[in-house]
C-alpha cells in the first residue's frame, strides 16, 4: 500500500465505505457485501466515513439503442483490497469505461431529501415574538444478448472467458457458459473467493441468457484508486441483479437508484409507495427517515418490494466545474518539471494545495494518481511533500515520474474523459429521478426494472413544515399537505394511538397515465388525526384565535411521493412479481440552501445522501 494520511481523504471518503463482494462473500465487520448490486451503510444520522452509500445511475433516453449504467463501487478501507471481488449478471457483453465519482456527488447533493421546520410563536402578552425561533438550523445529512455457449459434442463446456481487460483501477472479465462449474473454476483460479451459495443463483442468470461480469482491483491498485465503473450494452430496461445480492445481504439493506432520462422513471415490477408524512419526525428534521421508509415498503400490498420516489425533476444540469472543467488539460504534464505538478493542478482547479494547512484535492482521484506516479520520498508524509515539492527536488523519483507521460495518460483516462462524459450526460438528459428502498434477503426474489412515464408529476426533495408554538408550550405542526398535527409539550413527535399506517398509498406503475391505486389509507389516517387533535382541543373553540396578527406567515410546501399525502398523481399500471433476469427486450449544497435562505426562521436537516 502507498503511504497515506487520513486527512488527505476528506474529498474521497465516499469511495471507501464498504466491501462489495458479489458472490465472493468476504464480509468485513460493519460492512455489507453487496453482491452485484448497490447498498448503503444504513445507520441513521451522519455516517462517519461514507455519506453517499453505494448507488447506481441508469441513463435511459427515448430512442436509445443502448442502456448505460454507472455503478459506484465502495470498498471498506479496513479490509484487504487485494481480495475484493464483485460479480454482476448482464444480458449482453458491455463496453466498459471509467465512471465519474463527481457525477454521483452532483446527483446525490442535488436530490437529497431535505426536511425543514419553519417555527412561529403564538402571541402571549409579549413574552414571545413571532421573530423568535427555538430551532437550530442544520445541514447535516441524515439523510448484446451475449451467447451463452453450448456444450460441445465431447460433453465438456467451452472455456468461460469471453473478454478480459483493465479499466482504470479494475481488472474486468466477461464470463459465459451453459453451466456455472467452469465459471466457478475460472474465478477460483484467478483469485476470487467463492461462496457456494452463489452457484444456484448464478446458474439461474446463465439459464436466462446472461453473461457474468467479474471485477477486481488490478495489480498494484489500492483502495484509494477505487472509482465508479460504467457499462454500456444493448437493452431498453433499467434492471439490476438483486437476486444475487441476497446471499450476502443484511436485513433492510439500502438501495438507491438514479435515472437520467427525458421523463420521470418509476418501478415496473415493484410497487410504488407514498409515505404517510405523520410518521416522519419533523421536529428532528426526519431523523427517523430510514425507519419510516422501511415500514412503508413493508406495508400491505407493498410486501417488501417497493420504492419511494425521493426526487423527480430537473437534474443539476451540465456546467458543474467539479464534474468537469475545460481547464483540465493532461497534455501539459508531459515533460513537466515534477516540482511544478501540484501548482499546475492548482491552476487547473484540480487541487487547492498551497500549504500543509490549506491543501485539498478537488477530484477524488487526483491524490491517488500523485501517490502512484509522484510518491513522497521514504520517510516523508504526503501532507509535507505535496505543498512543497521544490524543497524535495533532489529526492523525487524521476524514473517513476517518467517525464509525466504515464501520469498524463492516467489523468486523461480516470479524471478528464469520465468528467467530459458526465457533463455531457447532465446536459443531454435533463430529468432526474431518484428512488429509494430498503430490502431484506428474503424479499430479493425479483430483479427490479424501471421505466419512464411522461405523465408522472414532479417530486420535490425539499419538504418544509410549519411549527406553531402555542402559549401553553404545545405546538401545532402544519405539514406540506396542509394537515395539522397537535404536538403536546412541543415534542417528542407523538405516535397517534391506532394510527398504524406507514404507507399512505401503495400503487403500481404503467408506461403512461395516472397511478393504479392498490391501497389508500388517507381516509383512515385523517380520521385518526382528527380524533387526536380534538382530544387535545384542536382546533380551538370558535372565537379563540389560532394565530396572532403579529405571527409570521407560515410557509406552505408541495406534496410529494416520498413524504406522503396520497396526492401524487403519478404512476399506476401493471405489476409483475417475476424477476427480469436483467434481460434485453423490445456546488454540492449551494442551490438548495440559497433557495431556502429567504424563509427566515428555518431549521433544515438533509437526510444523508
Amino acid at each position: 500500500m502507498r503511504p497515506t494520511k487520513q486527512q488527505w481523504f476528506v474529498k474521497t471518503a465516499g469511495l471507501v465505505a464498504m466491501m462489495a463482494a458479489g458472490g465472493m462473500a468476504l464480509t468485513p465487520t460493519q460492512a455489507e457485501a453487496c453482491g452485484g448490486t448497490f447498498c448503503d451503510g444504513g445507520v441513521p444520522g451522519p455516517m462517519p466515513v461514507d455519506q453517499t452509500g453505494e448507488n447506481v445511475i441508469f441513463v435511459l433516453g427515448d430512442g436509445n439503442a443502448d442502456l448505460e449504467v454507472h455503478i459506484q463501487i465502495n470498498i471498506d478501507p479496513n479490509t484487504n483490497a487485494e481480495k475484493f471481488g464483485w460479480l454482476v449478471p448482464l444480458s449482453a457483453v458491455p463496453e466498459f469505461s471509467v465512471g465519474s465519482q463527481p457525477l454521483f456527488t452532483a446527483l446525490l447533493n442535488s436530490s437529497v431529501p431535505t426536511y425543514g421546520l419553519n417555527t412561529t410563536f403564538e402571541s402571549c402578552g409579549g413574552s414571545a415574538s413571532a421573530s423568535d425561533s427555538n430551532d437550530s438550523g442544520g445541514s447535516s445529512p441524515v439523510t448484446g444478448g451475449g451467447s451463452t455457449g453450448e456444450a460441445g459434442e465431447t460433453g465438456f463446456d467451452p472455456p468461460p472467458l469471453l473478454k478480459e481487460e483493465q479499466i482504470g483501477a479494475f481488472q474486468v472479465a466477461v464470463l459465459q457458459g451453459p453451466t456455472i462449474e467452469p465459471i466457478k473454476t475460472w474465478l477460483i483460479d484467478n483469485g476470487y473467493l467463492w461462496d457456494e451459495n452463489a452457484s444456484g443463483i448464478l446458474q439461474e442468470y446463465l439459464d436466462e441468457g446472461n453473461v457474468i461480469i467479474a471485477l477486481k482491483l488490478a495489480v498494484g491498485q489500492g483502495v484509494e484508486d477505487v472509482h465508479p465503473i460504467t457499462l454500456k450494452y444493448p437493452a431498453t430496461e433499467t434492471c439490476f441483479p438483486l437476486r444475487l445480492t441476497r446471499i450476502a445481504a443484511v436485513e433492510d439493506m439500502d438501495i438507491r437508484v438514479f435515472v437520467l432520462a427525458d421523463n420521470r422513471a418509476a418501478p415496473s415490477n415493484y410497487r410504488h409507495v407514498l409515505v404517510n408524512p405523520l410518521k416522519i419526525d419533523w421536529l428532528n428534521f426526519g431523523n427517523n427517515y430510514k425507519e419510516v421508509i422501511t415500514n412503508a415498503v413493508d406495508a400491505f400490498q407493498a410486501d417488501g418490494r417497493a420504492f419511494v420516489t425521493e426526487f423527480a425533476g430537473a437534474g443539476p444540469g451540465g456546467g458543474n466545474s467539479l464534474v468537469y472543467d475545460p481547464a483540465w488539460d493532461e497534455s501539459v504534464f508531459v515533460g513537466l518539471d515534477p516540482t511544478t505538478v501540484v501548482s499546475t493542478l492548482n491552476n487547473q482547479g484540480l487541487a487547492s494545495c498551497f500549504d500543509p494547512f490549506d491543501c485539498s484535492w478537488n477530484h477524488p482521484l487526483v491524490f491517488p494518481l500523485l501517490l502512484e506516479f509522484l510518491p513522497p520520498p521514504v520517510g516523508v508524509e504526503p501532507v509535507d511533500f505535496y505543498p512543497a515539492l521544490g524543497a524535495y527536488a533532489g529526492q523525487i523519483d524521476v524514473a517513476l515520474w517518467n517525464n509525466g507521460a504515464e501520469f498524463s495518460a492516467a489523468l486523461l483516462d480516470r479524471v478528464i474523459t469520465p468528467g467530459m462524459h458526465a457533463d455531457e450526460l447532465l446536459t443531454t438528459w435533463p430529468y432526474l429521478t431518484r428512488m429509494y428502498t430498503t430490502i431484506s434477503p428474503a424479499e430479493m426474489m425479483a430483479d427490479p426494472i424501471f421505466h419512464q412515464n411522461p405523465d408522472l408529476s414532479e417530486v420535490p426533495n425539499v419538504r418544509i413544515a410549519d411549527n406553531y408554538v402555542l402559549c401553553n408550550g404545545d405546538s401545532v405542526v402544519t405539514l406540506p399537505d396542509e394537515r395539522e398535527f397537535y404536538i403536546p409539550g412541543g415534542g417528542p413527535w407523538p405516535a397517534i394511538p391506532g394510527e398504524e399506517w406507514f404507507a399512505e398509498e401503495v400503487q403500481t406503475v404503467a408506461l403512461k397515465g395516472a397511478p393504479m391505486t392498490l391501497v389508500n389509507n388517507t381516509a383512515a389516517i385523517n380520521q385518526k388525526l382528527a380524533e387526536w387533535n380534538l382530544t387535545h382541543g384542536w382546533p380551538r373553540e370558535p372565537g379563540v384565535p389560532t394565530t396572532s396578527d403579529t405571527d409570521a406567515p407560515t410557509t406552505g410546501g408541495a406534496t410529494d411521493a416520498s413524504s406522503g399525502s396520497g396526492s401524487d398523481t403519478a404512476t399506476g399500471g401493471q405489476n409483475s412479481d417475476s424477476g427480469c433476469g436483467c434481460r434485453s427486450s423490445d456546488d454540492p449544497q449551494g442551490a438548495a440552501w440559497m433557495a431556502l435562505s429567504a424563509l427566515g426562521l428555518l431549521g433544515l436537516r438533509r437526510r444523508r445522501v
